[in-house]
């Protein structure tokens, strides 16, 4: 199947020919659906907050936060081409005739075509798409406004000539507008990471990834404004990237499952999707990673909220790390007494709700102090739960593991077997989604990194359809970084307000209310 050629390419790809057909099987088999038993809620699964919880939790983690060793963590490598889809199929269909004119005035809705063009002067980066034509042709941008000049006006947009939108990572878009400035994502999370990470000495450490081609972007974007932030907010930021290693890219197949190949007879490599990134969170040495997407992040007048909700997370972190320590540390000397034994088996299940096999009381103490051990000593994960309202994200439920043993995993669609009636009354039952918002604990009670390939759900994967150059291939994605790839941590769900869940999907969610600033603070 595989030429020379072929095998030179997989090497300098970082990869074996065993790997190779590995995920070649991976194809032909699939994955298998989860067997999820309930979903978790806030009477089963999911922590509820109010003041007196937060306020303890915020003290448990301001207490410890100069002691330990903190970073956000934030995957930025996302270009924000899929920000501007409907841009892009716009600008290639529409002729301007008055049939699509008239069209285009039938749907004003929020989401709409019409809405974009409508707000233009409201994103946050009209000035400096008025600037950018300004600069090119010396007329004014307000003119092909009011002409309806509406693929000029996106070429500027999105051509490389011009702001170059579409290539642009999605980090480096401007999202939110200001009295007399506007921030792009990437400075937001600046801001952010001033109010929740700062360590010892007023360090604030960041890391992002991102796309290997996009550092210098990124580097000389951050070099304009991170002597900005460290003034206004007496910090120093420690920032640092990384990239998705080639090594977890993986190889795309035709519909019979065979290897693409480009026009060039090459064979074609996809990246293996943000599971991947687990190997970039593995090489951080920290106590705590707070981790968030890179377009998940608000304006000034709504921060106070998600920093209080992020120190809170961090604190259920803390608390809950610190009892697991005190009960590894205790099972590390003499076998406990029974009263000892039930009280962490309680633990294990009432607060990290690993529910144990029917079973599990006859077994030995020896036998127990094992299980205790190899549940407790294991990553920790605190994961941001909010109402759903429709969004997409994967889901919070109770699911089956290979040991007979139920733990709590993060859930996607695709993981479950639409067509088993018992798992569709499971999924209709569900009542919260993940905004990706966690606080991780990747050490051990010794202080040791734990090797985080060894908690992933290999058998947890996505296989999807794509297309190249007009053909339809099938791409294999990695378990998720919050689905497959965490399955093995010790989880807990915890609720958070919807308002601090405000993801940049497409361009017109920047118009959304809660990307609007009313005040300047």
């Amino acid at each position: 199947m595989f030429s020379s050629k072929d095998k030179e390419q997989i090497e300098s790809q970082g990869l074996t020919l065993q790997e190779i057909n590995n995920q070649i099987d991976l194809f032909k088999k699939g994955f298998p659906y989860l067997n999820i038993t309930a979903p978790a809620t806030l009477l089963n699964g999911i922590m509820e907050l109010n003041n007196e919880l937060c306020n303890k939790y915020i003290s448990v983690y301001e207490k410890q936060q100069k002691k330990k060793r903190v970073i956000k963590f934030v995957p930025a490598s996302g270009a924000a081409s899929r920000m501007f889809k409907k841009l892009y199929e716009f600008r290639d269909s529409y002729k301007g005739t008055e049939e699509e004119y008239l069209g285009l005035l039938s749907d004003r809705g929020p989401a709409s075509i019409y809405y974009f063009f409508e707000s233009l002067k409201e994103f946050a980066f009209y000035p400096d798409l008025r600037t950018s034509y300004f600069d090119t042709s010396g007329e004014d941008l307000d003119d092909l406004l009011e002409k309806n000049e509406f693929i000029k006006i996106l070429d500027i947009l999105l051509g490389e000539e011009h702001l170059n939108y579409g290539k642009l990572p999605k980090g480096l878009i401007k999202f939110h507008k200001y009295v007399d400035f506007s921030r792009t994502a990437v400075e937001e999370h600046l801001v952010e990471s001033a109010n929740c990470c700062q360590v010892e000495n007023q360090i604030v450490p960041i890391h992002f990834t991102v796309a290997g081609d996009a550092i210098q972007l990124f580097k000389k974007h951050l070099v304009d404004i991170q002597r900005i932030h460290e003034e206004k907010h007496n910090v120093k930021y420690e920032i640092s990237y990384s990239v998705q290693d080639p090594a977890s890219d993986t190889l795309a197949v035709n519909m019979d499952n065979e290897p693409f190949r480009d026009t060039d007879g090459t064979l074609v490599f996809r990246p293996g999707g943000h599971g991947s990134l687990l190997r970039n969170i593995n090489d951080i040495d920290a106590d705590i990673i707070f981790v968030k997407n890179i377009d998940n992040i608000v304006p000034d007048r709504l921060k106070d909220e998600t920093t209080i909700y992020k120190k809170t997370l961090a604190g259920v972190l803390l608390e809950l790390q610190g009892t697991i320590f005190r009960y590894l540390e205790l099972l590390d000397g003499k076998t406990p007494e029974d009263k000892m034994l039930t009280r962490i088996g309680n633990f294990i299940e009432k607060e990290l709700h690993v529910i144990p096999t029917d079973d599990f009381a006859k077994l030995s103490a020896k036998k127990k102090v094992a299980y205790f051990k190899e549940k407790l000593n294991r990553p920790i994960r605190i994961c941001g739960m909010v109402l759903n309202e429709g969004e997409p994200g994967g889901g919070p439920f109770f699911a089956l593991n290979d040991d007979g043993t139920k733990s709590l995993q993060i859930v996607e669609s695709s993981q479950i077997d639409q067509n088993d009636k018992d798992k569709k009354a499971i999924v209709a039952n569900a009542t919260h989604f993940n905004p990706v918002d966690l606080i991780c604990g990747t050490k051990d009670y010794k202080g040791n990194k734990f090797e985080l390939s060894n908690f992933v759900d290999k058998k947890t994967g996505f296989i999807s359809t794509k297309s190249k150059d007009g053909k339809d291939l099938k791409a294999l994605e990695w378990p998720g970084l919050w689905n497959g790839a965490m399955s093995n941590w010790n989880t807990i769900f915890v609720e958070v307000p919807i308002e601090t869940f405000n993801p940049v999907k497409e361009v017109n969610d920047l118009l959304r209310q809660e990307h609007r600033t009313i005040t300047f603070i």
